[in-house]
């Protein structure tokens, strides 16, 4: 296989404040939406990627757990046990319908966990990885070294993180390999350049995009929570959770940068309400 094949699904959706994605500078407590009206709450799309290449299936991200919805529907007590906490619960609700898990569409295509060359997270948010264990059989589980010394830093993020999404996983972390992005940390996934994990920090110390190139240099960006929607980066709104509004206004810029070059295919965000499931040919 030459062309490199990007999927781009679904999986589910995570209701949260406005303040949330769309914050800018404002304080944790209005993004968290505790004290926010629900009918103001927005859903949002939970993204997932499959790579079809030559080098194997990888698999970016992976969306909420079957047990977050186990009838296809909004089930706050089955959420709150998924998540492990209410405290998380109140600021992320979510629900997936029937077929939507990971698991269920990548089936299919006639494809099972094991069948997965590469799982490559790009933080550790709930959103992204409380699937992980449907796909646990994967042959390799990639998160930086950086996310998962983060997730277990101080009292919120005990709060924002639930190791039991990975624990009894082959969750390996990786260290930087090179120096692209904003803050010059990259991971080379095979070392040719078709696939690099960038660092992106703000919204998490070790979040990453994936930025993948086939032989020509045109690329892909999928920037995860680096923006929540196209308008992020173009009207330089950062969301309004961030572990460092610096890092994070800074990978903002970065990502704008890199969107308007003319060798970007799509830049994606994973919960933009614009973008919609379909199939990219690099």
């Amino acid at each position: 296989m030459n062309d490199l094949i990007i999927h781009v699904f679904h999986t589910g959706e995570v209701c949260v404040a406005p303040a949330l994605p769309f914050g800018g500078d404002c304080g944790i407590l209005k993004a968290s939406g505790i004290f926010e009206k629900k009918s103001h709450r927005l859903w949002l799309p939970v993204s997932a990627y499959l790579i079809e290449s030559k080098q194997g299936r990888i698999l970016f991200d992976c969306g909420w757990h079957r047990d977050m919805s186990p009838d296809g529907v909004y089930d706050e007590k089955a959420q709150i046990k998924s998540l492990g906490s209410l405290a998380l619960y109140k600021i992320n609700q979510g629900r997936i319908g029937k077929g939507q898990a990971i698991n269920e569409q990548l089936e299919t295509m006639g494809i099972k966990p094991n069948d997965l060359d590469y799982v490559l997270l790009s933080h550790l948010d709930c959103d992204h990885a409380n699937g992980l264990k449907l796909i646990s059989e994967a042959k390799h589980i990639l998160v930086s070294k950086d996310e998962l010394a983060f997730s277990q830093k101080g009292l919120t993020n005990r709060i924002r993180y639930n190791k039991d999404w990975w624990e009894g996983t082959k969750l390996e972390n990786f260290d930087w390999n090179g120096q692209e992005g904003p803050v010059y940390k990259s991971y080379d996934l095979f070392g040719d350049g078709h696939f690099m994990m960038i660092n992106i920090p703000g919204h998490s110390d070790g979040l990453c995009a994936l930025k993948i190139t086939n032989d020509e240099g045109r690329y892909v960006l999928l920037y995860s929570d680096g923006g929540y929607a196209t308008k992020s980066w173009k009207e330089q709104i950062p969301s309004g959770i961030a572990a460092n509004r610096e890092e994070q206004k800074a990978s903002l810029v970065w990502i704008k940068e890199m969107s308007e070059d003319p060798n970007c295919v799509e830049s994606l965000a994973n919960h933009d309400a614009n973008v919609f499931p379909h199939t990219i040919t690099l």
